[in-house]
This record gives structure tokens, sequence and C-alpha cells, in this order.
């Protein structure tokens, strides 16, 4: 279901992105297993709208989506994430994962900033506590 004021700008197999009115991207992904060329398009139209609208925020939704294989993880990096911050852009990423999972996690992966060349990223477990994160970015 769709949040007033929030457009879908994409939407596949994968998952949705949306164009938050707060400024940013919100990408929710589907369950179920993905097929490389659907993820790739996916965080393709992705990228599109971030440029389109001169954003450099985005926030995740993880909360019912597989793990990404190492394959999958690796493209994002070294291509998608490459191509995001060409000129020495950096994108801020708010991501929402399973309570259960965060809960799992060493403090110092939750509560600290994770720093990637071109990329500042956060876990939560909690979408208004990412999205007001996020914000202040």
């Amino acid at each position: 279901m769709l949040v007033p004021g929030i457009r879908l700008y994409f939407e596949n197999a994968v998952g949705r992105v949306l164009e938050h009115p707060d400024g940013y991207a919100l990408i929710q992904y589907h369950s179920g297993p993905r097929e490389m060329p659907l993820l790739q398009a996916f965080l393709t139209h992705t990228g599109q709208l971030m440029q389109l609208r001169g954003w450099h925020r985005l926030l995740s939704d993880h909360r019912v989506m597989r793990p990404f294989t190492p394959d999958e993880s690796a493209w994002i990096l070294s291509y998608w994430l490459s191509r995001q911050t060409e000129g020495g852009g950096v994108i801020t990423g708010a991501g929402v994962f399973p309570a259960e999972q965060v809960a799992r996690m060493p403090a110092e992966h939750v509560e600290q900033d994770a720093h990637r060349p071109g990329l500042v990223f956060r876990m939560f477990a909690d979408e208004n506590q990412a999205a007001t994160w996020l914000l202040q970015r």
C-alpha cells in the first residue's frame, strides 16, 4: 500500500522505487528470489530517480527480502555505487532490517555509520527512526 504523498517511480519483481516528498528515494524490496538482471534494472532506476531529482539520500527497506548474494553485493559496490558517486558525490543511506536481525548484530555495526567510499549507511529496525536520521543528513 502506498502512503499519500509518495509516488511510485518504478516496480518490478525485486521491489518498488518510490519518490518520497521529503526528498529521498525510498526502495522497498519484495520477498522471494531475485534474478540479477531484474536487480540491476531495479537499482538502475533507483539511480536514475536520484540523479533526476538531484538527491543523495536513500531509504531502503530490507525487512522482507532475502540477503544479497555475493554476486549481487559485488555488483552493487563495484558498478552501481561507483556510477552514482562519479565526480565525488556521496550517497547517504538508511536501511531498515528485521528487528531480530538488527538485535543480533554487534552494537558498533548498528549504532555507527558505515563508511565506504561514496557511501554513508546506517542500519535500523524502525522505519521512522531511519527516516529521521536520514533527514538530518
